[in-house]
């Protein structure tokens, strides 16, 4: 198998697609309400679901995590391109060579950078 892309649902993905953009410059594609960002082999996507209503009230319950080799370069150019702060770059201690940051988007969804993990 192989994990394809992630969706976002929201009930104003238009702001999700204006917010993103900012971070990840114009969407690769965009039909039918759905928005995507090509992000190494797969897809960041954003569209409208019926299902979905107002701010993720558990936003951590499902994290995306985007790998970056330069986690504070990364870091400082999505902060300053407006991306919401949840927590600055920091090193878990399980791994003292690895980054890990985290944003939040408009409806409360979070996002992190993380260092490169070898399996």
């Amino acid at each position: 198998m192989n994990l394809n892309s992630i969706l976002i649902g929201s009930e104003d993905p238009q702001r999700l697609v204006d917010y993103y953009s900012r971070l990840f410059g114009a969407p690769g594609w965009a039909m039918g309400g759905y928005s995507g960002w090509q992000m190494g082999a797969g897809f960041l996507s954003v569209g409208p679901h019926d299902q979905v209503k107002g701010q993720n009230a558990e936003p951590g319950r499902m994290i995306w995590n985007a790998e970056s080799a330069d986690v504070q370069g990364d870091f400082a150019r999505l902060k300053a391109a407006g991306a919401t702060v949840v927590r600055e770059p920091y090193q878990p201690g399980e791994a003292p060579d690895a980054w890990i940051a985290t944003f939040s988007d408009p409806d409360g969804n979070y996002f992190q950078l993380m260092s490169p993990v070898s399996m």
